[in-house]
């Protein structure tokens, strides 16, 4: 596994990190706390050392089961949660109190003293702008509840907004093969003030696994069957935005006329990502160990050859763009 640097005054990173959102159970296989130690070991054992949750994630117990496996861990992991989004905020009630409450909240399920870095999650685009929270998290790093602060991000606006902000260590954002705007001006400007990038969605929910078809189905309770068209949430959380049989044409595509030969589509989705210089870290979810396994692997993977990279362009400037639905 090799590793990268989580912004300019950061910490390092595996370039491949852990998605925690399963954990949680809010949508999909409930886990069992026995399966998800198994995730979250074989994530260790194969080199990954950056986990992403959020204090809504199962209401608690993402950060909760984390908290528990770092009592038995022995390697050094660092753990990026958020706050914005639970009740007692959103979408218009922050305030430094409750940001307070719920640091305090998320340093006791995880069980440390100070949080290694706290992300606004996804909030609204008038608290970024008015920028009043970005000087709530500056007084909780003085008082060393958390170490670092960054901003998870819906649209290239949001990301911009934020990287205006004295301190910011990192923005996550949605970042994959079929979501490529980012590239132009975002990502430049991340890399030239030092702010690392955080991808979340690097699979879009799974559909760049290449394994769905159009007689897949998904459970009630899974945001892939109850928000294909942003009935809960913003779409682009799901299918990156795309309406799912879209997207299974340009998986299509992809298999047919750019997919290398020796590798498969999940290998050829994260490593297109990774081969971007500005990228610190992806972080895939995973619902079992082969899973976890196999996207440690990717971090091992020459770069893509420049005619894949230009492929996937084409196809994304083409065909792709104008199918893209959401906060982009």
């Amino acid at each position: 596994m090799k590793h990268r640097n989580l912004g300019r005054n950061g910490f390092q990173v595996s370039e491949v990190g852990l998605g925690c959102w399963q954990l949680g159970a809010d949508w999909g296989q409930d886990l069992s706390k026995e399966k998800a130690f198994e995730i979250l070991e074989e994530a260790v054992n194969n080199g990954i050392t950056f986990f992403d949750t959020a204090d809504v994630y199962g209401n608690g117990k993402s950060e909760a089961l984390i908290g528990e496996f770092l009592k038995t861990c022995e390697t050094p992991v660092r753990v990026a949660t958020k706050f914005g989004r639970a009740g007692n905020a959103y979408p218009d009630k922050y305030t430094k109190d409750i940001l307070r409450q719920t640091v305090e909240g998320s340093l006791d399920r995880l069980g440390v003293d100070s949080l290694d870095l706290l992300q606004l999650h996804c909030i609204p685009t008038q608290y970024l702008k008015d920028g009043e929270v970005f000087g709530w998290l500056r007084d909780l790093q003085q008082e060393g509840l958390i170490k670092h602060f960054g901003a998870s991000v819906e649209t290239v606006e949001e990301g911009l907004i934020c990287l205006e902000q004295d301190g910011l260590l990192s923005l996550q954002v949605i970042f994959n093969i079929f979501r490529q705007k980012l590239v132009n001006e975002l990502l430049p400007q991340a890399q030239d003030k030092g702010v690392g990038i955080i991808v979340r969605l690097p699979l879009a929910s799974g559909l760049l696994t290449g394994k769905f078809s159009t007689t897949t189905n998904f459970a009630e309770d899974d945001h892939r069957n109850f928000n294909r068209d942003g009935q809960a949430f913003n779409v682009g959380e799901t299918f990156a935005g795309l309406p799912f049989e879209k997207g299974l044409e340009f998986i299509d595509a992809i298999k047919n006329n750019i997919l290398p030969d020796d590798l498969t589509m999940v290998q050829l989705a994260l490593r297109w990502i990774l081969d971007h210089e500005a990228v610190s870290t992806i972080i895939p979810g995973a619902s079992s160990k082969q899973q976890v396994f196999g996207n440690a692997a990717v971090s091992d993977i020459k770069a893509l050859p420049p005619e894949v990279h230009q492929a996937l362009t084409q196809l994304y400037k083409e065909k792709v763009h104008e199918h893209i639905r959401g906060g982009y």
